[in-house]
Parts: C-alpha cells; sequence; structure tokens
C-alpha cells in the first residue's frame, strides 16, 4: 500500500517501488521559493539513495506545472549564483550526476523557464494537452541556467532550441511534442500524471533494476564523453550483468515464457 507524507511544497509518496514526487503550491503557479527546491532536491536524494526505489515521477498539483522561480523569495541566491542543497538532497535539475534511477514527468498548465528545464532533466515526458511551455528568461535580462542551453539543443535539435530559447515566445503541447521536449500528449487534467505513473510502474514492474540503471550509465557516458566511453562499457557491463541474480532470472523466464520477477541483485 502506498503511504504519504506531504512537506511543505512538495508531496513524497511511494507506491510500490515508484516514488511520486510532486510540486505542492499552487495557489503560487507552483513557483519555486527557496524551501520548495530544498524540499524537492530532498525527494530527489531520497529516489537516489534508497535501493527499493526503482524509478520516480515528478508532477505538480493544481492546475500548473510550475510559473517558474519565485523571484521575491530568491533573488539573493539568484544573484549570489548558489542554490545550495540540503544534507542527502541532489540537483533535481540533475546537474550534479551521475544519476542512476530513471525520472517519469508530467507537465499540465503553465511550464515556465526552470519548469522546461526539470523536463529535460527527466528520462521520459509526458504533457497534457492544455501544457504551455515558455523558456522566456531572455525577456527578463537573464539567460536558462538549469541546463536548457545545452539539453535542449541536443534533445529537441540546434534550430528547435533556440527558436523558443532566444525569443521567449510560448508555445503548446503540439510543439513541444513535435520537437521532442514530450514523447506522448495526454488528456487535460489528471490525465498526464495518470500515463506518467503508468509508464514508471512499467519500468518498476517488469525492467530489471540493474539493467535499467546500467542502460542509463551507457546513454548518460555517451553523451558526456562520447560513443567511444559508452563502447568500451558494452561487454564488460554485460557480461558483469549475467552474474548477477537478476540475469540469471532474466534467462529462466525467458526459457519458461514467463514474466521475470526481478529482486535488484
Amino acid at each position: 500500500m502506498a503511504t504519504q507524507s506531504a512537506q511543505a511544497t512538495v508531496t513524497v509518496e511511494r507506491k510500490g517501488r515508484v516514488l511520486l514526487m510532486g510540486l505542492d503550491r499552487p495557489a503560487k503557479r507552483n513557483a519555486f521559493t527557496k524551501d520548495m527546491l530544498e524540499e524537492l532536491a530532498a525527494a530527489y536524494g531520497l529516489l537516489e539513495a534508497d535501493d527499493d526505489l526503482w524509478c520516480g515521477v515528478l508532477f505538480a498539483h493544481g492546475d500548473h506545472f510550475t510559473g517558474g522561480l519565485d523571484m521575491a523569495d530568491v533573488s539573493d541566491e539568484l544573484a549570489s549564483g548558489r542554490f545550495p542543497l540540503p544534507e542527502g538532497g541532489r540537483d533535481p535539475w540533475r546537474l550534479d550526476g551521475p544519476w542512476s534511477k530513471p525520472v517519469v514527468a508530467a507537465a499540465q498548465g503553465w511550464v515556465m523557464t526552470l519548469g522546461i528545464e526539470l523536463l529535460l532533466a527527466a528520462d521520459i515526458r509526458v504533457a497534457a494537452r492544455d501544457a504551455r511551455f515558455a523558456q522566456y528568461e531572455v525577456r527578463r535580462g537573464i539567460y536558462p541556467f538549469g541546463g536548457a542551453t545545452f539539453r535542449f539543443p541536443r534533445q529537441a535539435s540546434w534550430g528547435n532550441a533556440m527558436r523558443w530559447v532566444l525569443t521567449g515566445e510560448e508555445f503548446d503541447a503540439e510543439e513541444a511534442h513535435r520537437i521532442g521536449l514530450v514523447q506522448e500528449i495526454a488528456a487535460d487534467g489528471p490525465g498526464a500524471v495518470a500515463r506518467a505513473v503508468e509508464i514508471a510502474a512499467l519500468i518498476a514492474e517488469k525492467s530489471a533494476p540493474l539493467g535499467v540503471r546500467t542502460a542509463l550509465n551507457s546513454a548518460h557516458l555517451a553523451d558526456q564523453r562520447g560513443d567511444r566511453a559508452a563502447i568500451e562499457r558494452l561487454r564488460p557491463d554485460i557480461a558483469r550483468l549475467l552474474t548477477t541474480a537478476d540475469g540469471a532470472e532474466g534467462i529462466r523466464s525467458f526459457i519458461e515464457r514467463r514474466d521475470a520477477v526481478f529482486t535488484g541483485r
């Protein structure tokens, strides 16, 4: 059975081996304060550190994913260039790698500035049809500093990313899907969250966690250090995985024509 604990502005719920992390400041369109940043960092730290958690879901309560930063609250940190993490916390924009747990993100309503960067840092993204996106930092005299300057061009292509990063204009869910910012479009309301939870459950229930972590590491290695670095790990990694209990279970399940039951060992 799922258990839930609510913090001031972020909810954290275990649902089997999936951790649901919910932005919970709907009256302010989930705009990020210092406390909210720290609470989300703590939730990401829990996801990465707890071996019983195999996948995460990032979503938002209310009508909007996030309106971005609450500038009145975070202006001092923004001017200093420092956003300290709590003890055990991890950067929710995943700029402090390496990371081993996949995250599925769901977005609806406003998805502004750092909200887009939270999506770019996730591994799979689902958007409600009513989602509206804007990377409008350049219209406020600054620029994206949560990873969009390098992740957006890599994931959406240079021209598609620069079209929105340099103009700050708003775009819709269909455009986000066309350029690859999101992988699926769901119905308005709870549709995006429900679909994200479904995908995360599929990963946690059907996929071997050690295989998932190794696949993620290989993809990140190629992204950060080039294909050759990833190629050098392919055969050693597969040999290592085949010596694990999950590797043996995967082979047995194939021979016996049944679903595998993985334990993470």
